[in-house]
């Protein structure tokens, strides 16, 4: 079949990844989704089972440092537009292995923008009908004080653990790209991402699996951080209006308009675990424990997405407490999923 466009989703296996892939896979029937990844801990094919045997879906299995096999898919498959979700992402893995976050983060990045550079600026078009879309983290950006206002596209970067310095340096390599080679590109910075298919050692997925055990809940400090929440869903709607629609080298902060301490966090989801289960109100509050707090541990993220809103028309289509049952009800029904990639570590 000849496809309108083939388009390569790295990380697609993983958590936000495999709902874009699903997204694109299913409305885009025209278009050819390559899903790459390398399948870690954090990447599971069987995330992707629904859409494994639809024709204009094809999963490989690669690692995005390999420059040299990267070059290849995009020569094979006449690659059109990059979108790029392979990162490694959780914080405390990075404070205590910054060099894998290092290698992945930002030389894996730097792959992907070499190989897109060299194949499509020989390509018979150039840079003409491409696309390269970087998807980072808000967590650039540093901290805000609790009555701080709010990042916006403009911040200045200030990242304080060894995870957001190395998405902020792979952000300035696609930035550089662009400004010195031409390569049409756009970025987006996201706050924290919930809802199915996350894996199990994340706050929701993993605070849920505890209370379902009668487990402690290890809160940081005194849980006093503020997060701001953005449902996978609405997050991977986003990806597709600035996949297709967002102005080339530009920038665009996706965020749930949805601040919440992380101590209400928890309680309002030991609340909603509870009354899903049946038990009694406040069963499982006795859960929640305070621990030492992490190291550079910024005290609030809140993002400005209103030019996502206004120049794009997006915005969110849950309210926190909805989404947040359904990311509940989900896991409790899906606990085959959870175990299964549980046992990857």
């Amino acid at each position: 079949m000849d496809y309108k466009k083939t388009i390569l989703i790295t990380g697609g296996a993983g958590f936000i990844g495999s709902h874009v892939v699903r997204l694109f896979v299913t409305k885009y029937p025209d278009y050819h989704i390559l899903c790459l990844d390398k399948l870690t801990y954090a990447g599971n094919r069987e995330t992707l089972a629904d859409v494994e045997a639809l024709p204009n879906y094809t999963f490989i299995q690669e690692d995005i440092c390999d420059y040299d096999c990267v070059r290849g898919i995009l020569e094979r498959y006449a690659v059109e537009g990059i979108i790029h979700l392979a990162a490694e992402s959780h914080v405390d893995r990075s404070i205590s292995d910054p060099f894998v976050f290092a290698k992945t983060n930002v030389l894996g990045t730097l792959s992907l923008l070499q190989a897109a550079k060299e194949v499509w600026s020989k390509s018979p078009k150039g840079y003409e009908g491409k696309r390269f879309y970087h998807i980072s983290t808000d967590e650039v950006y540093g901290a805000l004080e609790l009555d701080g206002g709010f990042f916006t596209e403009d911040t200045k970067y200030d990242p304080h653990s060894p995870y957001s310095a190395s998405k902020a340096s792979s952000d300035h390599f696609v930035r550089a790209f662009h400004d010195t080679y031409g390569l049409p590109t756009v970025i987006s910075n996201c706050s924290n991402n919930y809802g199915p298919y996350q894996y199990p050692e994340k706050l929701i997925p993993l605070f849920i699996k505890n209370i379902v055990l009668h487990r402690p809940l290890p809160v940081y400090g005194t849980g006093e951080n503020v997060r701001d929440w953005l449902y996978v869903l609405d997050h991977a709607r986003a990806i597709d209006l600035i996949f297709h629609e967002g102005k080339i080298a530009d920038t665009y902060n996706i965020g749930g308009f949805n601040e919440w301490r992380n101590i209400d966090l928890v309680r309002l989801l030991v609340k909603t675990v509870d009354e899903v289960l049946g038990n009694p109100e406040g069963h499982s509050e006795e859960l929640i424990t305070f621990v030492t707090d992490r190291a550079g541990h910024d005290l609030r993220y809140a993002i400005d997405s209103n030019k996502l809103k206004n120049e794009l028309g997006w915005t969110p289509s849950l309210q926190f407490e909805e989404g947040l049952e359904h990311t509940v009800r989900w896991y409790l029904s899906n606990q085959e999923w959870v175990e299964l990639v549980s046992q990857k570590s």
